[in-house]
């Protein structure tokens, strides 16, 4: 396992405005501190309490990265430190999590999911509801998150104009909502791509890039 090395040789590929997090989702301690003893600091975890638990044992300079699908009921467990939101699916959703980084006297950084994917197992909102949410007097009532950007996943597929097409969606859907910027909405992220896709999600726009096999290899889910 050459998780160095497999970072180092992803880095040097990417371009300056492009952010990689590397996703760490069961892997073990250890194999992060490697990647760590890089220099790298930005992880995504899938799960709320394994992150948590890396959290608690990992240095407090990590970055932590919420890339799952987010439970309502535990976002209270990471209010504290997470770093980046990227799932963010509902305005209910919104509103607990500014309801707990109140609490915690922070401002947590968001991404809205943008469902741009022909599967129905991906989650996600439409345009026209990311623009509902973005333009209503709610929205602006919540002062302790900060919409960064939008998050994609593309479709599970090896046809590459169709996954080509879903990332332009994201990116076309970007340039047409960001003219809605306030205090709590500053867009600057387009985080779409993983290990299978991001060299394409780059050409189409991306600006932060979900990757994991290619770093840490295959994961065991038994």
């Amino acid at each position: 396992m050459h998780i160095k090395e497999n970072l180092n040789n992803i880095l040097k590929t990417l371009p300056s405005e492009v952010k990689l997090v590397a996703v760490s989702k069961t892997k073990p301690v250890s194999d992060i501190l490697e990647a760590y003893s890089t220099g790298h600091r930005a992880f995504g975890e899938n799960k709320i309490q394994e992150m948590t638990e890396k959290y608690e044992a990992l240095p407090k300079d990590i970055e932590w990265h919420m890339i799952g699908h987010l439970q309502r009921n535990k976002v209270k467990y990471m209010a504290h430190f997470v770093h980046l939101i990227h799932g963010v699916d509902s305005f209910k959703t919104l509103k607990e999590i500014n309801k707990q980084a109140l609490k915690h006297h922070r401002v947590i950084n968001c991404l809205l999911q943008l469902k741009i994917a022909s599967e129905d197992t991906k989650f996600g909102l439409s345009s026209s509801e990311i623009e509902a949410i973005l333009t209503s007097e709610e929205f602006t009532g919540l002062k302790n998150i900060n919409i960064k950007g939008f998050m994609g996943m593309a479709s599970f597929t090896e046809d590459i104009p169709t996954i080509r097409s879903e990332f332009q969606t994201l990116k076309n859907n970007f340039n047409t909502l960001k003219k809605y910027q306030t205090f709590n909405f500053n867009p600057s992220i387009i985080s779409m791509g993983m290990s299978g896709d991001y060299k394409i999600a780059i050409e189409e726009g991306s600006t932060m890039i979900r990757v994991g096999s290619s770093i840490f290899g295959k994961r065991n889910y038994a």
